[in-house]
């Protein structure tokens, strides 16, 4: 079944990057979920900053707002969609992830299958 591990950092280092876990830690957990043959999809996202927040009124007027858009401690920083046996396994593999740590989070979903 396949899983979204959505990361959110709750400290934001001065180059945007989460505070509490270094560059090697991630790379060393993007191995572990590559050899594992779990990876199906992930990306990191980039600096808030860059975010663009699109909304849509009833009346169907669009509303576009630059920069930071929400007023919340943590920031999704990226995510990894992984394909497990069951929840116990995601969560074991959330668990390991450098973004769990700290004041960090990851977010489990499964992902929809409107295929079934």
């Amino acid at each position: 079944m396949k899983y979204m591990l959505l990361i959110n950092a709750g400290a934001i280092d001065a180059d945007g990057g989460a505070a509490e876990c270094g560059v090697q830690e991630w790379m060393a957990y993007d191995k572990a979920v590559h050899d594992a043959g779990i990876w199906v999809s992930g990306e990191s996202l980039a600096d808030l900053v860059t975010a663009t927040t699109v909304r849509v009124g009833s009346d169907g007027e669009r509303s576009v707002v630059d920069g930071p858009f929400a007023e919340t401690r943590e920031v999704l920083g990226g995510f990894y969609v992984i394909d497990v046996p069951d929840l116990d396994a995601a969560l074991d593999w959330a668990a390991r992830c450098p973004g769990a740590r700290g004041s960090g989070s990851v977010v489990v979903r499964p992902v929809a299958d409107f295929g079934a």
